[in-house]
């Protein structure tokens, strides 16, 4: 796939790749913005760390795969 407003994949950065198991690696959400979403259409996690509930994400692809671009700006419009 070719880098473009859409999608964008940075093989050069050292945490490269965040999340295994994708063959195309969307880089573009490299922070996600449905992070601070409860709603979020991807599957976290959420652990318990000094009384405190943290999404976990290290197993979520979503917003890295490119089929899914439109969707994460329609979860932000929500």
């Amino acid at each position: 796939m070719e880098n473009s407003y859409r999608y964008f994949e940075n093989r050069e950065c050292r945490y490269f790749p965040c999340h295994e198991g994708l063959e195309e690696f969307n880089c573009l959400f490299c922070y996600c913005p449905l992070y601070t979403r409860e709603d979020c259409p991807g599957k976290p996690e959420y652990m318990e760390k000094a009384g405190r509930r943290i999404k976990v994400c290290t197993g979520c692809t979503f917003p890295h795969r490119p089929e899914n671009y439109e969707k994460v700006l329609e979860a932000l419009k929500s």
